[in-house]
């Protein structure tokens, strides 16, 4: 029995609770999207160009541009709140989506449930508030996997579900499981909050990072958090059209790309724990440098492969990368952002990555169009080789101080 074991208390059953909780809503917003196309296309009678068109706005409707301000408002009266306010604002906004007549109602339902948004990091932040800070890049870590195998399951249990309960159905099924994540943030998890009253004095800095003690490296993980997801949300809309051109349009293309498209979470569960106990005992920077080195080393090779069965096994490496990156930026952030910003700075953090959903998607599709498919992979490779040469250009001693916290 290690320390973290005979030390539980809420702050483990938060995270159990959490972990379910996040992997529905991961699940939520990524099991509506291999179909969300079709869906549009059934809403109008559209040439191709207008559903493209609508497609795109669709899918870029959810951006969480509310976030920060969720956080703000989460450090003032609490995370719990927060949960409970996302997870039912997001079931109302699906179950919505099942009655839509027009694609205008639809997007207009999909900013409304961009505006809820925010579950997921206020988990993060409730997690990483309450956790002892020893045990921090544990709890995250395992709390991380939730909601990125979630987002990672979703299409494959979306399309299922489309297949046999129909596109309308599937919004009202996932609404339902929106409601049962409500339900249990409301009655299984604990918050002890105690609101930080802050005093500004005459001549106090209105610089926003002026509570940080390194401003730079603030900016510099919340930049890295929106070029990691930029990467991957480059890939998420190829994906399935680069299986189907490796297996020469024949067999059961879409059973092979959700497969595929679900080999990163199986790793994700499996490597997040561990390499983030690894950076708690020996500094999370290092287990950032790995997962950076090792992504570029996968990425690669992805985009000149010629067999799907060499492409799984790649993507499968990927999700090893995704456990050291994801996990271990927002770790950096907890470690060094005062208890009383921690929601603040999550929020902030999902924007970031909300910034590199949209414009990763975007350009993805561009460079697969301009180029080949192909070219997204050594793109995505490319844009984290940088960022990695950013990381150790700009804050050099992340990787000496890794362990080291804000008081």
């Amino acid at each position: 029995m290690d320390d973290a074991e005979r030390e539980r208390g809420p702050w483990h059953r938060n995270l159990i609770v959490l972990w379910f909780c996040t992997f529905v809503a991961g699940m939520a917003f990524s099991e509506i999207m291999p179909f969300l196309s079709l869906f549009v296309s059934q809403l109008g009678d559209f040439t191709k160009a207008q559903i493209t068109f609508y497609s795109g706005l669709a899918f870029a409707a959810d951006y969480a541009i509310s976030a920060p301000l969720w956080g703000i408002l989460a450090d003032k009266k609490g995370r719990k709140i927060m949960l409970l306010r996302a997870s039912l604002g997001m079931a109302v906004a699906m179950g919505l989506m099942g009655f839509v007549t027009n694609v205008w109602q639809l997007v207009a339902l999909r900013a409304l449930q961009g505006v809820f948004a925010g579950f997921i990091s206020n988990a993060q932040a409730l997690v990483a508030s309450q956790t002892p800070r020893k045990y921090s890049g544990r709890a995250l870590s395992t709390l991380i996997t939730g909601a990125v195998s979630g987002q990672l399951f979703g299409p494959v249990i979306g399309g299922l579900l489309a297949q046999l309960f129909s596109i309308r159905n599937t919004f009202f099924i996932t609404a339902g499981l929106l409601m049962v994540a409500f339900l249990m943030s409301l009655f299984f998890v604990q918050e002890h909050f105690k609101p930080v009253a802050h005093h500004r004095e005459p001549g106090d800095s209105r610089n926003p990072l002026a509570a940080f003690q390194n401003p730079r490296l603030i900016i510099v993980m919340l930049c890295s958090t929106a070029i990691v997801q930029f990467g991957n949300a480059s890939i998420a809309p190829i994906i399935s059209l680069y299986v189907r051109e490796l297996m020469h349009y024949r067999g059961p293309i879409t059973v092979v790309a959700g497969i595929i498209a679900a080999l990163p979470g199986i790793s994700n569960i499996f490597s997040a724990p561990r390499l983030g106990r690894y950076g708690d005992q020996h500094g999370s920077g290092k287990v950032l440098l790995f997962g950076y080195i090792f992504a570029v080393i996968m990425y690669f090779p992805q985009g000149i492969v010629t067999s799907v069965v060499a492409l799984g096994i790649l993507r499968f490496a990927i999700g090893i990368s995704d456990g050291a990156l994801y996990p271990e930026i927002q770790t950096v952030l907890t470690k060094n952002t005062p208890v009383h910003l921690t929601s603040t700075i999550f929020s902030y953090n999902q924007s970031f990555q909300a910034i590199g959903n949209m414009f990763g998607a975007l350009l993805g599709g561009l460079v697969a169009g301009w180029f080949n498919y192909n070219a997204v992979f050594i793109m995505t490779a490319l844009l984290l080789l940088i960022n990695l040469g950013l990381i150790l250009w700009l804050v050099p001693d992340i990787w000496k101080n890794g362990k080291r916290t804000v008081s």
